[in-house]
């Protein structure tokens, strides 16, 4: 069969990629084309377009690339129609993908979407076009297919991408001394600091993690570097402190750390599959009138970390921007460092949702659902 499938990012590069080897597997005669990364292209295939050509991001970025983005378009609906494909697999980039959802869908194109925008959170109303573009959709998070259904999608959860990495993870049975040993740390136990991706995330979050570890001597505080950042990025806040920082090892640091201080994102959820104890940290600029934008007109969920939101309430405590101070943040790490009743809440409440997240296997589990519904649709016609 031949497969059309767009991905406009790193990570939809990777989750594509794997869904792409799962396919291959389940049909030997795939034949890919493809917008995407260097990922997708190992696999093999026609590339179209790289990502990193057509990536925009924020309105803005969008404003002053207008002609370029309705080149790509145009491109990009000449080139199906052209390719004919048995199936157009869109992978998260909703911005994009959802145009060419409903240009697929009207010329007859079966549309399977991996991944479809968090319409959940945001922007509510796409998701009346996932319902009229979109055959079938495949979520990778358990309440997402609830909330979809509920508004007449055709969905499945077919697992997550973020199990199978935490699964898949380098040095899983890692003893603690040998993970200190590996990393030039001292012997106290550790706590992790997880301050985001992004530069303005680190601006507002890591200054006041980095107070805790004034407060909590007996543990040594150690950053979990983001891959896009160089240590000269992090020294304007941690020199003079005793902090350390790691790079490219978020999942050891987690497994053998006590505790940790997470921004929100898939962070929360990857603490949460490793069983640390976390609290959810999250300033941005503005004060209070960001956290009145961002509660009224912008987040329609409520709470902001995904543990939060699978479990249907607040297991994790969360000090979102108005609600933050630093005697919260002391007082909840003090409570998840000791042996209390809090601490071991939060760990039955991750076992539950480690059950809700099930086992590993998404892109096999995805694959051979898009297949098989392909298969049954050929065979009916």
């Amino acid at each position: 069969m031949k497969y059309y499938l767009i991905a406009g990012e790193a990570s939809g590069d990777l989750h594509a990629s794997n869904l792409m080897k799962a396919l291959k597997r389940l049909d030997p005669d795939a034949d890919f084309r493809f917008w995407g990364g260097d990922l997708m292209a190992e696999v093999g295939g026609s590339q179209v377009k790289h990502y990193r050509d057509t990536a925009y991001m924020g309105i803005w970025d969008v404003f002053v690339n207008l002609h370029n983005v309705r080149k790509n378009f145009k491109l990009c609906e000449k080139d199906m129609l052209e390719y004919a494909p048995d199936v157009f697999i869109p992978v998260d980039y909703g911005g994009f993908n959802l145009r060419m959802a409903k240009f697929a869908h009207g010329h007859g194109i079966p549309v399977h979407y991996y991944i479809p925008p968090k319409v959940w959170a945001w922007n509510t109303k796409r998701v009346e076009k996932i319902k009229a573009y979109v055959d079938h959709a495949y979520v990778i998070l358990p309440f997402e297919e609830t909330f979809l259904k509920e508004h007449g999608v055709d969905v499945t959860y077919s697992g997550s991408p973020v199990v199978d990495a935490v699964s898949n993870r380098k040095h899983k049975n890692e003893p603690f001394e040998e993970f200190i040993k590996r990393n030039g740390l001292d012997e106290r136990p550790k706590i992790a600091l997880l301050a985001g991706s992004r530069r303005s995330e680190i601006k507002y979050n890591l200054p006041d993690m980095l107070k805790m570890a004034e407060k909590f001597p007996a543990y040594q505080f150690v950053i979990a570097g983001a891959p896009s950042f160089s240590r000269e990025d992090y020294s304007r806040y941690t020199d003079g402190k005793d902090v350390a920082l790691i790079f490219e090892q978020t999942y050891e640091l987690l497994q053998q750390a006590r505790a940790a201080v997470v921004t929100s994102g898939t962070a929360t959820l990857e603490t949460a599959l490793l069983e640390c104890p976390q609290v959810v940290s999250y300033q941005m600029g503005g004060g209070r009138f960001s956290h009145f934008i961002g509660k009224k007109f912008f987040l329609k969920v409520p709470h902001i970390s995904l543990v939060n939101l699978i479990l249907g309430k607040e297991a994790v405590k969360e000090l979102f921007q108005c609600d933050f101070s630093l005697e919260l943040l002391e007082s909840e790490l003090k409570a998840l460092t000791e042996e209390t009743p809090r601490r071991k809440q939060m760990l039955d409440d991750y076992k539950e949702l480690i059950r809700r997240m099930g086992e590993p296997g998404a892109s096999e589990k995805t694959a051979k659902l898009i297949f098989e519904k392909l298969t049954s649709e050929h065979k009916s016609k």
